[in-house]
């Protein structure tokens, strides 16, 4: 057997100040770690929202997971089976196929995290905002060219579909 020799490396230490600010069609996101810092393997962001801002209508990922973490205020999580107000402290787990959205239908902001596995969704924040800075609008059509990319498509309810 082989002895291997295991490099070692020290941990990332990110003060508060640390990070990449996106400012996303009302939403804040402040990536704390990125596929850059962690080898691919997850992205980290703090994200807020002004009362009644969406952040994100109801789609599902192909490609990776993300997990979210509220802090302050109230989220409106969409779960596929309709909608449910939580609070500081709850944890909705959207792996993989299952639809979600989220928004803040509350009266003050709302302040979470979200945990990406594995990382590279922050470039489609990244293709946004670069895309809006550049002069475009952030229509539904734009940020589902933008989705696609990333294999996250928009997810249609029962009573989305007209009649």
């Amino acid at each position: 057997m082989t002895d291997q020799v295991r490099t070692h490396v020290r941990p990332l230490l990110r003060r508060p100040q640390d990070g990449e600010l996106i400012d996303v069609a009302g939403v804040e996101h402040f990536f704390r770690l990125t596929a850059e810092h962690t080898d691919g393997h997850f992205a980290f962001e703090e994200f807020s929202l002004a009362p009644g801002t969406i952040g994100a209508r109801p789609h599902v990922h192909e490609g990776h997971d993300e997990y979210f973490y509220v802090l302050e205020g109230e989220l409106t999580l969409h779960t596929g089976d309709g909608e449910v107000t939580v609070g500081p402290g709850h944890l909705l787990a959207a792996t993989r196929g299952t639809p979600h959205g989220f928004r803040n239908a509350g009266a003050v902001p709302t302040r979470a995290l979200c945990l990406y596995t594995p990382a590279g969704y922050e470039n489609y924040f990244r293709d946004v905002h670069d895309a809006v800075s550049a002069g475009a609008k952030a229509t539904d059509e734009l940020l589902a060219e933008f989705r696609s990319r990333y294999r996250t498509s928009s997810y249609q309810t029962a009573s989305d579909i007209p009649q």
